[in-house]
């Protein structure tokens, strides 16, 4: 089993920035894929942003030139540094570890862009 938990959310003002964290516990293979997902209120859940253990980084082409995915093999986690932020951003952002044939999903963390 995989437990993660997302942290960094919060509200921000137009503009601004945030760091989002996903910290993954548990049985993790060497070889999985980790991404970040956003669900706006009354929308369905899109994708982020995604990093395979390889290290290659791919975004939402909204995102591409504002957020930032890393990730650290060795301390199994996971960051997203939000530049630019619109309204549009907000969302609950959720973290995803996809490995052999399984997902795991974190609880959500809330990110308000708002003056």
């Amino acid at each position: 089993q995989v437990q993660l938990v997302e942290s960094g959310g919060g509200l921000v003002q137009p503009g601004g920035s945030l760091r989002l964290s996903c910290a993954a516990s548990g049985r993790i293979f060497s070889s999985n894929i980790m991404d970040w997902y956003r669900q706006a209120p009354g929308k369905q859940r899109e994708w982020v942003a995604g990093m395979g253990s390889g290290g290659t980084p791919d975004y939402a082409d909204s995102m591409r030139g504002r957020f930032t995915i890393s990730r650290d093999n060795a301390k199994n986690t996971m960051a997203l540094q939000m530049n630019s932020l619109k309204p549009e951003d907000t969302a609950v952002y959720y973290c995803r570890l996809a490995q052999a044939s399984s997902m795991y999903w974190g609880q959500g963390t809330q990110v308000t862009v708002s003056s």
